[in-house]
């Protein structure tokens, strides 16, 4: 009994100190319902799980009130590292700053460099912008009316707008002629309410669609579908979506998507945050990871 004893001891002391050293990791975003954002979390959830890391995602929906709150919550709770998804650090920089003090690892997928993040794994989203107007303003030959989809409150989608407004510096032939901030959550459905009322303010003046990301551009197919199914005007996007190549692949308006290669992101973050556990740094402070532009001729189909 004596032994049975001891031994039921030592096996409680040794959980309790795995427990006291176990590495817990929490993903914090206000984007989880973005198709990009969600795979990101779960791609580093399964890194992480590799790891025997205890891997926990926040989502604030939107709320960066809340986000800020539940950080401070993270941190209170002395998690051994925090992982901001999809965000600007500067928007909750008083705690990733006390994330810093605390001890705290801070690291960023699809966000932006900051001083107290250790590094930011991304694309180079002021390129993906360049490439993306490039190819929809080569699409029309150079001149046209188009429909310009954002959300400045994303870093990333904000550099991919700053690309715009230079490439149209640089064609005075194709105007801006409606804009839309989409809303998140929601971006599919409000981007299909925003593009049903431009149809019916432009209805025939629209040459192209410039989404800064597909999930407004696919709404923009959904409601041209329903509203103007004669419609001959191109959309293309950015994040290689699901629903975004489907509609490439049956030859819609939706003529070109740059994916981004979001389970490397989550990979590479993964990587570097495991040597900076082990004591060590991060390779940089931003790691850019290439996309891949796709068409109707990359996927082999071809269309009318």
């Amino acid at each position: 009994m004596r032994r049975a004893a001891i031994g039921a001891a030592i096996a409680a002391l040794l959980s309790s100190a795995s427990a006291a050293f176990a590495t817990d990791v929490t993903i914090l975003t206000p984007y989880i319902s973005s198709v990009p954002t969600n795979e990101m979390a779960q791609g580093f959830k399964a890194e992480g799980d590799k790891r025997g890391w205890n891997v926990t995602i926040i989502d604030t929906r939107n709320d960066f009130g809340q986000l800020a709150s539940r950080m401070e919550d993270t941190i209170n709770a002395k998690a051994s590292a925090i992982v901001l998804i999809s965000t600007d650090p500067a928007q909750v920089g008083d705690q990733v700053e006390l994330a810093a003090k605390s001890g705290i690892p801070v690291i960023s997928l699809d966000g932006s460099k900051n001083p107290n993040v250790a590094v930011n794994i991304t694309s180079n989203n002021f390129d993906l912008g360049a490439q993306l107007s490039d190819a929809l303003f080569k699409a029309l030959g150079g001149k046209g009316n188009i429909v310009k989809f954002y959300h400045s409150a994303h870093p990333g989608v904000h550099q991919r707008e700053l690309a715009l407004d230079e490439a149209l510096k640089t064609h005075p032939d194709v105007k801006v002629i409606a804009d839309h901030f989409v809303k998140v959550p929601g971006p599919v459905d409000d981007g299909r309410i925003a593009m049903e009322n431009i149809l019916r303010q432009h209805g025939d003046e629209i040459d192209g669609v410039w989404a800064a990301w597909d999930d407004p551009g696919v709404g923009a197919e959904l409601a041209t579908e329903s509203e103007k199914p004669d419609a001959k005007f191109i959309i293309m996007g950015i994040d290689g979506s699901q629903q975004a190549i489907d509609m490439i692949k049956a030859c819609t308006r939706y003529k070109a998507t740059f994916r981004q290669d979001f389970p490397t992101m989550a990979a590479v973050g993964a990587e570097q945050l495991d040597k900076i556990l082990a004591g060590g740094k991060a390779d940089k402070d931003e790691i850019f990871v290439p996309a891949v532009m796709i068409t109707p001729e990359s996927l082999g189909v071809k269309c009318p």
